[in-house]
């Protein structure tokens, strides 16, 4: 069984508000363990506590109440340990934008004393499609060349623990499929939070999900899949707007949901069973394509959250 590299215990975050006009509670009691060399999604709306789960556990925040342990250390009495343990990305807001990308990486590099930085920096460019755009000022590069930066500026650290919040903000689908090739191949344990359903079905081994400050599910994606295994998703695809099959639709009591497509309906029947009484009304109509829609971390991200 895999070694838990990150356990939380009760973490609790309360932010008081200014004015002593209350109090917000951005993470309630969570306890969270993550296995070594894991792809760990943490996913919610805006708000749920995703980023201030990130900061505490890279000891940028402390927690309110409750403690975790990274990599063996108290994020609370061993501190420095735990930042020497960990790489931190933060969107592309870890950045000086006055500067060229060079000096970006050059002084992280010589802060955390990389050796033989300047070969790894021009390697990592490379990487990244970015050695062209070295010398210029990072205040000119677009955002998804930011967030590729960013990036670099981690993974020249070496570290044993990556925290990423939200990696490919920004970036088209060639640099995001990049992406995340990068980092099914690092073989290190990955703290992963995204708005990205496709990058997080993708990537991670385990997923959660946080809403209010609180973990509403867990698990890998065929364990959370099975709470939607009773609902069937049937994607219809019609030689023309059918206005009638859709009113027919609507009528039944064995259908939760029609939602309209550009080729036809999607239809959300509330057990498998009914598929003979879905078929009953469309052989009334000219159906081009009939197909069961597999469910996607989308679809669980709307029921659980």
């Amino acid at each position: 069984m895999a070694e838990n590299i990150i356990e939380t215990f009760d973490l609790t975050k309360i932010y008081k508000l200014k004015g002593g006009k209350g109090e917000i509670l951005a993470l309630d009691k969570v306890n969270l363990s993550i296995n070594e060399g894991e792809i760990f999604g943490l996913l919610g709306p805006n708000g749920a506590g995703k980023t201030t789960m990130v900061q505490i556990l890279t000891t940028l925040l402390q927690p309110t109440s409750g403690y975790a342990i990274v990599d063996g250390y108290n994020i609370l009495k061993k501190p420095k340990h735990v930042k020497n343990k960990v790489g931190l990305m933060l969107e592309s807001d870890m950045l000086y934008y006055r500067i060229t990308g060079y000096d970006n990486l050059k002084f992280f590099c010589q802060i955390y004393h990389i050796p033989n930085y300047k070969d790894k920096i021009h390697k990592m460019a490379d990487e990244f499609g970015l050695n062209n755009w070295l010398n210029q000022y990072v205040e000119h590069f677009s955002s998804g060349m930011k967030m590729k930066l960013a990036l670099c500026r981690t993974l020249l650290l070496d570290p044993k623990i990556l925290f990423l919040d939200e990696p490919t903000l920004g970036l088209d689908v060639k640099s995001t499929t990049f992406i995340i090739n990068k980092l099914k191949n690092l073989n290190r344990t990955v703290f992963l939070t995204s708005h990205n359903m496709n990058v997080v079905e993708k990537l991670c081994n385990r997923i959660a999900f946080i809403n209010k400050g609180k973990i509403v599910k867990i698990g890998n994606k065929n364990e959370l899949k099975k709470l939607m295994q009773s609902e069937i998703k049937v994607e219809l695809e019609l030689n023309e707007n059918n206005g009638q099959l859709k009113y027919e639709l609507t009528q039944q009591e064995f259908i939760n949901e029609i939602i309209e497509t550009d080729f036809g309906f999607i239809i959300s029947l509330k057990e498998r069973e009914y598929y003979k009484d879905l078929f009953s009304i469309l052989r009334k109509y000219t159906i081009l394509k009939v197909k069961e829609r597999e469910t996607s971390i989308e679809d669980l991200f709307l029921k659980i959250i």
